[in-house]
C-alpha cells in the first residue's frame, strides 16, 4: 500500500471513528417527553373533620399524643384537601389486607400510565425500559410484572424494580435511566413512582412514629422519558445532570428515619432527632459533587475570593459566605417532605419565598406524596407559567438511608403550562398561610385536657 493510500485509510478511519462517537453521544441523552400526577377522588379528602374522626377512634392515645397532633397538624403545613388512603377514610385501618394495598397501587399506576401513553402518543408496546418504585409494598408476581400484564408489553422490556428508596426514589430512578440509555440505544423508558399507604398507616402511639401519619398523602407520578434525538423537538426538558449521595455507612444517618414496630408491636416510620443533621450532611456533601459543574465559573471564583477573606474567628458575629445558587439555576424543586424541611432548604440555599412558593403549595395541596413530590411541584411551576426554555431546574430529592439524589434539567419549550393536577384549584394558589386554622378552631379543648397520656377520650366527649 503506498503512502497516499495509508494516509487515506487512516483519514477516513478517523472521520468514522469521529461519526460514530458523535452518533453515541447523541443518543446516550434523557428527554423527558411527559409526565403524568395522580389527583385521587373527592371522597379520598383527608379533610379537619376526617382527620379528627380517625384520631380519636385510636384506642392508643391519650390526652398528650392528642395534644401532640393538634400542635403538629396546625403548623405541619398540610391542607384540607390532601388525599388518604381507602382503609383511612372507611375506619378500617386496623385491619389492612393484600387486595386492597394492590387496588390502591393499581389505581395510582394504570390511572397515571392510562393518561401518560393517551397525552404522548406513544404505545405501550414501544416501551424498552420499565422502572417501578414503589417501597413499602410486596406482591407476586411483582409490581412491574402487573404493569406489563395490564399492558401487554414485548418480552424483551427491561424490568428495574426499586423498593425501599422512599422519597428519593424518583431521582435515583431517572439516573439509573439515563445509564441505562448509554446502553441502550434508541430507547423509551417509563417510570412510575408512588408509596403504599393502606398497609402501612400507623396506629400505636410512639411520637416518633405518628409523624408520618401527618404528612405523608396518597399520590403518585408516571414519566415518560427516550434517549431518541428525533424526539427532542416533542420533549419537555433535557437532563443536565444527576448526582446522587448516600450515607448510609453512618450509623446515626442511616437509623436516622427506619420502618420498624414498637413497643406494642404496631408497625410504622420512626423519624430520631438526628433526622435533620443526616439531612443537612447528606446535602452538603452531594453539593460538593454538583455545585462546581453547575454554576458559572465567576460564582465559584466569587466564593472561594470571599471565603478567603471572611475572617474565621470565635468572635465573628457576621454571616458567612454562602453561594448564590440562582447564578445557576431559575427554578428549584425540593421534596416537599414538610415546612421545616422546606424552610431548612430555603436558608440553606438562600432561597425567597417567590421560590419556595412551589413547594409550599405542593405540600398544602397534596401532602408529602413521597418520592411523586418533586413532579407535583414542577407540575404547580408550569400551571403558573413559570418555565420559560433555556431554565434550568434544580431537582432536590431526600430519602431514608439516608440519601440525598439531586439532578439539573434544561427546559426546552416555552409551551410548558400543562395545569396537570391542579386544574381545579390553581387559581386559589398560592394561600397567604398554610396553618391549618380550622383544625386548631375544632379541636382547640384538647389543650384543657389534664394530662392522661394513656387514656383515650370517651367518644361522647365533645367533637366540635
Amino acid at each position: 500500500m503506498d503512502p497516499f493510500m495509508a494516509i487515506s485509510f487512516l483519514f477516513l478511519c478517523f472521520i468514522f471513528f469521529i461519526y460514530k462517537s458523535y452518533l453515541r453521544k447523541r443518543n446516550q441523552n434523557c428527554y423527558l417527553l411527559g409526565y403524568e400526577c395522580y389527583k385521587a377522588s373527592d371522597d379520598l379528602k383527608l379533610d379537619t373533620e376526617t382527620c379528627g374522626k380517625l384520631i380519636l377512634r385510636n384506642k392508643n392515645l391519650g390526652s398528650d399524643q392528642y395534644k401532640f397532633l393538634l400542635r403538629t397538624m396546625v403548623n405541619a403545613g398540610i391542607g384540607e384537601e390532601t388525599y388518604g388512603p381507602r382503609n383511612v377514610i372507611d375506619g378500617t385501618e386496623e385491619t389492612p389486607n393484600l387486595s386492597g394495598s394492590l387496588s390502591e397501587v393499581d389505581d395510582i399506576v394504570f390511572g397515571t400510565l392510562d393518561k401518560l401513553f393517551d397525552n404522548n402518543g406513544v404505545s405501550p408496546s414501544e416501551i424498552d425500559i420499565l422502572v417501578i418504585t414503589i417501597s413499602m409494598i410486596t406482591s407476586v408476581p411483582s409490581l412491574p410484572a402487573r404493569v406489563i400484564n395490564r399492558y401487554k408489553m414485548r418480552d424483551d422490556v427491561k424490568v428495574f424494580n426499586l423498593s425501599g428508596m422512599g422519597c428519593s426514589a424518583s431521582v435515583i430512578a431517572v439516573d439509573l435511566v439515563h445509564h441505562l440509555f448509554k446502553t441502550y440505544m434508541n430507547s423509551f423508558a417509563v417510570i412510575v413512582s408512588s408509596e403504599s399507604l393502606i398497609p402501612n398507616w400507623y396506629r400505636g402511639n410512639e411520637r416518633s412514629m405518628m409523624l408520618p401519619n401527618i404528612l405523608f398523602r396518597l399520590g403518585g407520578c408516571s414519566l415518560l422519558l427516550t434517549n431518541k434525538s428525533s424526539m427532542k423537538h416533542k420533549s419537555l426538558m433535557k437532563l443536565k445532570l444527576s448526582v446522587r449521595f448516600h450515607g448510609g455507612a453512618s450509623d446515626e444517618a442511616y437509623q436516622s428515619c427506619t420502618r420498624v414496630e414498637d413497643s406494642q408491636g404496631y408497625c410504622g416510620f420512626s423519624l430520631s432527632k438526628s433526622l435533620p443533621q443526616a439531612a443537612a450532611k447528606a446535602v452538603t456533601m452531594n453539593f460538593r459533587v454538583l455545585l462546581p459543574k453547575t454554576l458559572p465559573l465567576r460564582e465559584l471564583v466569587r466564593y472561594a475570593t470571599v471565603s478567603f477573606l471572611h475572617p474565621k474567628t470565635n468572635n465573628n458575629k457576621g454571616k458567612a459566605p454562602s453561594l448564590n445558587m440562582k447564578s445557576g439555576f431559575q427554578h428549584f424543586c425540593i421534596h416537599p417532605g414538610g415546612r421545616a424541611v422546606i424552610d431548612a432548604m430555603g436558608r440553606s440555599l438562600g432561597l425567597n419565598e417567590y421560590d419556595l412558593e412551589p413547594t409550599r403549595m405542593a405540600l398544602h395541596r397534596f401532602g408529602n406524596t413521597s418520592a411523586a413530590g418533586i413532579w407535583y411541584v414542577l407540575s404547580y411551576m408550569e400551571a403558573k407559567k413559570r418555565l420559560k426554555k433555556g431554565d434550568r431546574i434544580l431537582m432536590i430529592s431526600l430519602g431514608a438511608g439516608f440519601k440525598c439524589n439531586n439532578c439539573v434539567w434544561e427546559v426546552m419549550k416555552d409551551a410548558m403550562d400543562d395545569v396537570n393536577v391542579w386544574k381545579d384549584c390553581i387559581s386559589r394558589y398560592p394561600v397567604k398561610s398554610t396553618a391549618n386554622t380550622s383544625f386548631l378552631e375544632k379541636y382547640s379543648w384538647v389543650n384543657e385536657l389534664e394530662p392522661q397520656p394513656n387514656k383515650k377520650i370517651e367518644k361522647n366527649q365533645k367533637l366540635s
